[in-house]
């Protein structure tokens, strides 16, 4: 086993192609990470020349401190059954860290649970702690331990069976009902934030500056790992179709007319009667957006992004408007498509709890989520390597209760 030294360009292919390989491995992220503060370093281990294992190491300085973290984000990416590759690993990421006076290493291997076998005893045995089990959208963790993800391998029609029976008939009427999901530019990344602001406020969450996404776009676009997707509202088109459902509506009733048994006919005519109301509102709406927006008006976007077979919904909006046409379904089941086109067999839908209860600030995200044929991936969770006890000690132990104890002294003096 030797350390080697390999190009940017042979690490992601590394990463790309490995189970364990993950998005935030890829050199181009530790690019779009520098805009917030963090530089990066490159570990690689191989067996008779060929590479087995890679670390992407990120740094940031911290505040009034000379010292650093070092944050392997889902990283080290190896066969941890290897055990003489992780330990060549664990040695050279802690020679750098060292180095850049990093007071701990951090890991969280995108290993799932019931695939993790006995690695977290022997990173144990090499020195790291485990912070535990716990929930998936835990703030001991930097990264969420669980993620829900579905198998998008499958073709159209079983993609779509492996929904839940109402999100199946939403996501088809939402094709019907006349949106488009196409892929954008860097320009529309101006509409997507404008729609996240707008998400923002109506969901009450932060919501990033444009340059934020832009900076993730710069950095992995070039090499196909992110997109923009967006959906908008054509109204002629739409305008055209609600015209063809008036036409069949009208057709319907007539046939209900000439049965002998009105009186059974009428709840069904009367049905009709809403139905038709309703088509001729949505001509009316549509009419006036036709005249303020004859190309079509956009309702929803997202960030999709790539690591070899593995895709990941990274960030969505909405408007508020025009919501009875379901554009979101349109564009997730859109993104799937495109991500299994080019060559993802999973889509990554982010952090979760483990079916969390109806009164957890989290249900409305799971909800969401496990409608969509997933499955919960529950990773091995975060592990720290200490280089710096006291600096440890003072991070991560004393300054989380003295923001915990204000917060509390906050809330009792409101």
């Amino acid at each position: 086993m030797s350390k080697m030294n390999i190009s940017n360009e042979v690490h992601d292919a590394f990463v790309k192609k490995h189970n364990n390989g993950d998005l935030l491995q890829l050199t181009d992220w530790a690019v779009s990470k520098q805009l917030t503060g963090w530089y990066s370093r490159r570990i690689a281990v191989g067996r008779d020349g060929e590479v087995v294992g890679v670390g992407q190491l990120l740094f940031k300085k911290i505040p009034k401190l000379p010292f650093t973290m070092c944050y392997i984000s889902r990283g080290f990416v190896v066969d941890y059954e290897d055990t003489e590759a992780v330990e060549a690993l664990v040695e050279s990421a802690k020679a750098v860290a060292k180095q850049e006076k990093a007071y701990v290493i951090k890991i969280d291997p995108d290993v799932e649970v019931e695939h993790m076998g006995n690695m977290v005893e022997h990173l144990q045995q090499l020195g790291f702690k485990h912070r535990g089990f716990g929930e998936g959208l835990s703030p001991d963790y930097i990264q969420p331990r669980m993620t829900m993800i579905t198998d998008i391998s499958v073709d159209d029609d079983a993609l779509l069976q492996s929904f839940e029976r109402n999100n199946r008939s939403k996501v088809k009427r939402s094709l019907k009902m006349g949106t488009e999901c196409f892929k954008g530019t860097r320009e529309d990344l101006k509409t997507f934030a404008e729609l996240m602001k707008i998400t923002g406020e109506r969901d009450g969450f932060l919501t990033r500056d444009i340059s934020y996404f832009e900076n993730i776009y710069d950095a992995l676009h070039p090499n196909g790992d992110a997109e923009v997707f967006l959906v908008k509202l054509v109204p002629g088109k739409v305008i055209d179709n609600l015209k063809q459902d008036i036409v069949s509506t009208e057709r319907e009733k007539e046939k209900l007319l000439q049965k002998k048994d009105q009186k059974k006919a009428q709840n069904q005519i009367n049905d009709l009667n809403v139905k038709m109301e309703k088509l001729h509102k949505q001509i009316a709406e549509l009419e006036q957006l036709k005249t303020t927006h004859p190309e079509g008006k956009v309702l929803s976007g997202a960030l999709l992004t790539f690591a070899g077979k593995k895709s990941y919904y990274l960030y969505g909006a909405s408007s508020n408007e025009f919501r009875d046409y379901l554009p979101n379904h349109n564009m997730q089941f859109s993104m799937m498509q495109y991500a299994r086109s080019v060559g993802a067999t999973s889509y990554d839908f982010g952090g979760t709890n483990k079916e969390p209860d109806k009164d957890s600030h989290y249900f409305g995200l799971w909800q969401f989520k496990k409608v969509w044929g997933t499955h919960l991936s529950e990773k091995v969770g975060e592990f720290d390597y200490v280089l710096n006890q006291p600096v440890y000690q003072l991070i991560e132990v004393v300054k989380p209760k003295v923001t915990n104890l204000k917060k509390k002294i906050k809330i009792k003096k409101k």
